[in-house]
């Protein structure tokens, strides 16, 4: 029997995917499988602390708790933005004082002052430390009951993003301090980047009996005893409590694809990992979100795919899912025809995530993005007309871009301020398995042995302190683009701001 867990913390609006199909290939194959989301039901229980208040925020937040909580899971709670924010912000506050010594906690992270997830060390202190945990009172009672109930031989964690490991290495801890039979394993997307990086040695053993590189369907399949051939398994959201996300509905995620079917643009992370492209055939991935759709009933459908391909797109124009969906796309012809975009806007895209990097086409067309400025202004314009939201992202400090190229983004940008609706800006990584960073010269950024990316030299000499500067003093301020970071909702951002365009 195997026992699947999603740690916290991630952003508590939607079930974990990976999990979900996880629990739908095994259950497929015939194995005994129970799945748990530990996120969503440990930030409740930390919610749910009683609070000595001593200062009118808290106890208004206190005092607004129950109501608020009901405001993100109504959709009356996304009619108004000011509102939105103080429900958010309250909630976070809880978090904030529900934790105390080293812990940093909100609704969207998880730190711990003066140690970091990217080293080892400091994460085998997490699971010798488990009782520090600020989950420690959930998690204690609720490993202890699943494994009472359901005698798993193997525990799995869903470990993808580094405000989740500290807690992961706590319950793994937990788990190796009072059940020491259990096997552990770990995958899922951070898991998998480690294991890719060429500085890979594995320090967890002891701790970690297995860690998966990459899906873990199969993987998991292998090691009960099961094999498949299978590469698409049906993902099953029946485990998790779909009604408790901070969402106006059940969110629905789905993925139609691994990897990115462009794959050239220099610097990608999951290029320089060798993360391969592997499709689910348009026709069948309609058909699968459309079923999962029937089954759940959700607020709203959301495309995980690094980018939805052209065909993808075009068989979702002509085949509605039967709800709102949105995702992440590449900028191309097809966006700036605004019959097509109608038509997607028919079929219930209620927003698209615009991976744009830089409105310079020198920089673009040096980091192989493929993209086309003329094309993207045309498209922008096309999908306002057709009533779908743009969350545009831009990242600055590329090795091709200088402060000359960030006005020339700057400027882009307040042209066509009217038709972007949310903003993401960001400051360029150095994967550190990147073929091209050593042209760059490396030199330390990122501490620790777990480190995904290395500082360089910029060529240009635009660094980190200058491009925060920019980014601060001018951009941000902007009065064409100060009211578009504004619309950002905060701490869900992008998991979020579809339901103000829905």
């Amino acid at each position: 029997m195997i026992l699947l867990i999603n740690p916290p913390l991630v952003k508590p609006s939607e079930p974990p995917p990976g999990l979900a199909r996880l629990h739908g290939a095994l259950c497929s194959a015939g194995v005994r499988c129970e799945a748990i989301d530990a996120n969503i039901e440990s930030i409740l229980h930390l919610l749910q602390k009683p609070l000595s208040a001593t200062d009118k925020w808290t106890r208004r937040a206190v005092r607004d708790r129950d109501r608020n909580i009901e405001s993100l899971r109504s959709p009356r709670g996304y009619t108004d933005l000011q509102r939105y924010k103080r429900a958010v912000s309250d909630l976070n506050r809880l978090l904030e004082k529900a934790v105390n010594g080293t812990d940093l906690l909100s609704l969207a992270n998880h730190t711990r002052t003066g140690l970091s997830p990217l080293r080892s060390a400091d994460l085998l202190r997490a699971a010798d430390e488990y009782t520090k945990n600020p989950f420690h009172d959930y998690f204690s009672h609720r490993l202890s009951d699943a494994v009472e109930r359901h005698s798993p031989e193997l525990v799995g964690f869903s470990l993808n993003f580094l405000s989740q490991a500290f807690s992961a290495f706590s319950m793994m801890g937990y788990l190796r301090a009072n059940f020491p039979g259990i096997k552990i394993i770990v995958g899922g997307g951070l898991a998998t980047s480690w294991v890719r990086s060429p500085n890979w040695k594995n320090p967890f053993e002891g701790l970690i009996d297995h860690v998966i590189d990459g899906p873990g369907e199969r993987a998991l399949l292998e090691l009960t005893g099961k094999f498949s051939c299978n590469t698409a398994f049906r993902p099953d959201y029946t485990p998790f409590p779909m009604h408790d996300y901070c969402a106006p509905g059940p969110i629905l995620p789905y993925s139609a694809s691994s990897g990115c079917y462009w794959n050239r643009c220099s610097f990608c992370p999951e290029k320089a990992e060798g993360t391969q492209y592997e499709p689910v055939h348009p026709a069948t991935a309609v058909a699968e979100a459309a079923s999962l759709v029937r089954q759940a009933r959700p607020a709203l459908l959301h495309f995980l795919d690094s980018a939805l391909s052209p065909a993808l797109l075009q068989r979702l124009a002509k085949y509605p899912p039967g709800a709102p969906w949105y995702g992440f796309v590449r900028i191309t012809k097809r966006l700036a025809d605004v019959d097509f975009c109608m038509a997607l806007r028919r079929s219930g895209c209620a927003m698209l995530k615009l991976g744009l990097e830089s409105g310079d086409q020198g920089v673009i067309d040096a980091e192989g993005k493929g993209i086309d400025l003329e094309t993207a202004s045309r498209a922008l314009k096309s999908l306002d007309a057709a009533g779908i939201g743009s969350y545009v992202y831009l990242l600055f400090g590329t090795p091709s871009e200088s402060e000359n190229e960030a006005r020339n983004t700057l400027d882009f940008t307040v042209r066509h301020a009217r038709y972007i609706d949310f903003l993401n800006l960001a400051i360029f990584n150095m994967p550190i398995n990147s073929p091209d960073a050593r042209r760059f010269g490396t030199e330390p950024h990122y501490e620790g042995d777990l480190s995904l990316y290395t500082g360089f030299a910029h060529p240009r000499g635009w660094d980190r302190h200058s491009i925060r500067k920019f980014l601060d003093k001018e951009f941000r301020r902007h009065p064409s683009i100060a009211p578009i970071i504004a619309n950002d909702p905060p701490y869900f951002t992008s998991n979020h701001a579809a339901f103000f365009r829905i």
